[in-house]
């Protein structure tokens, strides 16, 4: 089944970036021209990380995505991070790491939509979309004929969505919001971090951005279950996506923990939410991860021990014991023999076991680990504006479907790189056209 798309008197027009995106897919060429997205287009209006994720992973499934950037400035996630992709020839890529891991597989324009002549370009491209993505201020587009309402009566198929950090409506409605604050309101900030009574004891919040991208993927949830639906009834649609609502939802089998108990679990630290053992254990070069999560990984673990007894013992004869009540005590256990072993060797015991267990990688070694080299977690991509030709980015989880798997046809994309190629070769600009829209700032 293929999801029809919004092109108006311009339905069935071949689309020159087919060619160009089978070209470019080198990974899997037996799959280019299969991608689920092919011939939706998604207007990106987004700036930072969130929505931007979203947009980003509807370009990894095939849509053509373009995303409309401030003239001058662009999108403000252009400026976060510690670390920027060098450019050659003099040019700055402004390619900073948060941009960089969630703008690939699109094209940029500038664009001022605070300005008449900014507008009429929104709503010509309006006309062949099928998808809107906006994180700007509750009510901030309605001022300029942006809104729902005023674009669905150019294109009544439109799917736009707005991603905020409070939703549309309520008392909060207006405030700005980051990722951090959502750790800390929806809940996550209060089960992560050191239990208390342990040195350092507090809640913490995770390191990556994990609201944001986890809003990111919801939004790409949500559009996708709108184009379904369109698909089968043709109309489109509005979706308000908040921040709030998705770190609400992933604190998950913890909240709802609370919602039946009407107890707050308390913070474990490194310890799994499951069965128990599961933590860190320290070997005599390094960390692993242990999780004997069922009673009879627990008896194999007391086994590879050759402590048998602890099986038996009532301190440790359930999952609740060993995973919360008497956990620091029989962690500061398992300790005592895991010292005696390199990392290495206890991998090995365990796997030998049957017991799950990871080695703890610091960031440099991830990328030494011979599954995700197996699965090509890294994706090195031509970048014909980087100094060194390529840049690294990070696989899409989706690339592994059989049949439509999402691939990397582009690398993120300078400021306005494709104002010409939109402007001129699609809406149909002259240069004296394009050049006056620059000069007055529209561009």
């Amino acid at each position: 089944m293929q999801l029809q798309t919004s092109r108006g008197p311009n339905e069935g027009r071949a689309f020159s970036l087919q060619a160009e995106w089978q070209a470019m897919t080198t990974d899997n060429p037996k799959t280019a021209g299969k991608m689920a997205l092919a011939g939706i287009r998604v207007l990106d209006m987004s700036r930072v990380f969130a929505a931007p994720v979203g947009a980003q992973i509807l370009g990894d499934l095939g849509a053509d995505v373009i995303k409309i950037e401030r003239p001058k400035v662009g999108d403000d996630g252009r400026g976060y991070g510690f670390s920027w992709v060098p450019g050659k020839d003099g040019i700055e890529t402004r390619h900073s790491s948060f941009f960089t891991v969630s703008n690939r597989n699109k094209r940029s324009i500038t664009l001022n939509h605070s300005k008449p002549e900014g507008q009429e370009i929104l709503r010509e491209l309006v006309k062949t979309s099928d998808v809107l993505i906006e994180n700007y201020k509750v009510g901030d587009f309605k001022r300029f004929g942006l809104d729902y309402d005023s674009l669905k009566a150019i294109n009544p198929r439109l799917i736009y969505c707005s991603v905020t950090g409070f939703g549309q409506t309520g008392p909060m409605a207006a405030l700005p919001g980051y990722d951090g604050l959502f750790q800390a309101t929806g809940g996550m900030m209060a089960v992560t971090g050191i239990p208390d009574g342990q040195p350092g004891a507090g809640p913490l919040k995770a390191g990556p951005s994990l609201v944001d991208f986890v809003t990111g993927h919801n939004t790409a949830l949500a559009i996708l279950g709108a184009l379904m639906h369109r698909h089968q009834s043709g109309e489109g649609q509005y979706i308000d996506i908040a921040l709030l609502d998705s770190s609400v939802a992933m604190v998950s089998h913890i909240m709802q923990d609370y919602l039946i108990s009407g107890n707050a679990p308390p913070r474990l630290g490194n310890g799994g939410n499951g069965g128990g053992p599961a933590d860190l254990i320290y070997g005599s070069d390094g960390i692993v991860y242990l999780t004997a999560g069922t009673d009879e990984h627990w008896r194999r673990l007391t086994v590879v021990m050759k402590q048998p007894e602890l099986n038996d013992d009532p301190r440790f004869d359930s999952n609740l014991k060993r995973g919360k009540t008497n956990r620091a005590e029989l962690m500061d256990i398992i300790n005592s023999w895991s010292r005696g072993f390199t990392v290495d060797q206890i991998i090995a015991m365990l796997d030998e076991a049957g017991i799950p267990s990871a080695r703890y990688n610091e960031l440099k070694d991830v990328w030494d680990e011979p599954q995700v080299q197996h699965r090509k977690l890294k994706a090195t991509t031509p970048h014909p504006h980087a100094a060194s030709g390529t840049v690294d980015l990070i696989a899409s989880p989706l690339s592994q479907m059989s049949a439509s798997p999402a691939t990397i046809r582009r690398p993120p994309p300078l400021l306005g790189e494709h104002n010409i190629e939109i402007l001129q070769g699609e809406l149909g600009y002259s240069d004296d056209r394009i050049a006056e829209l620059e000069k007055l700032g529209i561009i």
